[in-house]
């Protein structure tokens, strides 16, 4: 009896040691997280211990596992270290990918009727970190990470994806428009395109670019409605007048949650796009966006802003909750900024002024000014 008793009181203690232990780890895995990879958008560090002490979840960001294995061993608890580092063994050798369709939606889960996070558009390398069922989780160029199935992209190992970077691209520079199965524009497409859209140069046959895609189709395409890739990232030159010109060639298009293109396009992914067709790569979303750039001094209105400026919108801080930015437009002058609402449309912040934006003005938050100061900016040139 006596001995039943002791042993039920040392299991007894050692369930408690080991609660105390998840316990004490979870602090530790939080803090790592905070300090790693605080937007979840952009780095994927899902860890947690069960009631043993056993670390399972799954990172891409192995200097944060080292610091995570370190903290724990420094404070004396013993884990049994089962995270999965990413890109997943399941991927084998082809962890790289490129976009092989005009634009690829990108979702938050790995399922059709998950949100829309973000678009990619054809031509875009991808880093593949995961995989589930027929989807990829995937990282773009500007670092965000969300799932696309397996039609969006062309997996790659290493020595095709080097050779796919390597070559020789077009980019397709009209709103919308096709490809041709031969140089003949009353013949078959082989599919649609939008500009930013980047396809490997074979070969310029007349008045086409003899194009390939990632997945090995060939086409043609009207030189007229394309350019060698390096000959227009050469004849960029970014400028107020540009900005406003590229934005109001896509007035009218209607707002898309996650939409970063021609087909549709929400707030942030309208500021984007204005930018990557002007040669710069913005962040993803609005509350990633004002944080690029050098702050406007709006204290005395808007009379300091100058065309291309980002206006940022949304919650102001309060007692007890934080700032919220969840609406981004550019200032074109007058008084006027053109912003995916509804559809992309010019409103004012004038209240005279027949297209005063009321609802706008009340939320307003801040200024962004990106020409002059890259801050948050990457150039185009190192995401082809």
């Amino acid at each position: 009896m006596k001995s039943n008793l002791l042993l039920c009181l040392l299991m007894g203690w050692t369930g408690l040691a080991l609660a105390q232990s998840n316990t004490s780890m979870q602090p530790i895995i939080d803090e790592v997280r905070q300090q790693y990879a605080p937007d979840r958008r952009v780095a994927v560090f899902q860890i947690e211990a069960d009631d043993k002490g056993v670390l399972t979840g799954k990172t891409n960001l192995p200097e944060a596992k080292k610091e995570l294995l370190a903290r724990l061993q420094k404070a004396r608890l013993t884990a049994e270290d089962k995270i999965e580092s990413l890109p997943a063994e399941v991927l084998g050798e082809e962890i790289y990918g490129v976009v092989r369709v005009s634009v690829a939606n990108i979702r938050s889960q790995s399922r059709d009727a998950a949100e829309l996070a973000t678009q990619a558009l054809l031509g875009m390398p991808l880093k593949v970190l995961d995989k589930d069922r027929g989807w990829y989780l995937v990282q773009t160029p500007d670092q965000y990470i969300a799932w696309v199935d397996w039609g969006g992209l062309q997996r790659m190992n290493k020595s095709a994806f080097d050779a796919w970077t390597k070559a020789e691209k077009v980019i397709y520079l009209r709103p919308y428009g096709f490809s041709y199965e031969s140089a003949d524009t009353d013949g078959q497409t082989v599919s649609d395109l939008v500009a930013g859209d980047v396809l490997k140069l074979k070969a310029e046959i007349g008045e086409f670019f003899q194009v390939e895609y990632p997945d090995g189709r060939t086409a043609y395409v009207p030189k007229g409605e394309a350019k060698r890739y390096n000959d227009w990232v050469a004849s960029l030159s970014i400028s107020e007048d540009k900005l406003v010109s590229t934005a109001k060639r896509m007035m009218g298009i209607p707002y898309l949650w996650g939409g970063t293109s021609y087909k549709g396009m929400d707030c942030s992914g309208f500021t984007k796009t204005i930018y990557y067709l002007n040669g710069w790569v913005l962040p993803r979303d609005a509350s990633q966006q004002v944080h690029s750039g050098e702050l406007v001094d709006t204290s005395s209105g808007f009379g300091t802003l100058r065309s291309g400026d980002l206006l940022f919108f949304g919650t102001k801080a309060a007692e007890g909750t934080s700032e919220k930015v969840t609406h981004v437009g550019m200032w074109i002058g007058n008084n006027e900024f053109i912003h995916a609402s509804g559809q992309v449309r010019i409103s004012s912040l004038d209240p005279k002024a027949p297209n005063f934006d009321e609802f706008e003005l009340n939320r307003f938050l801040r200024a962004k000014r990106l020409l002059g100061n890259k801050k948050g900016v990457d150039s185009l040139k190192v995401n082809q």
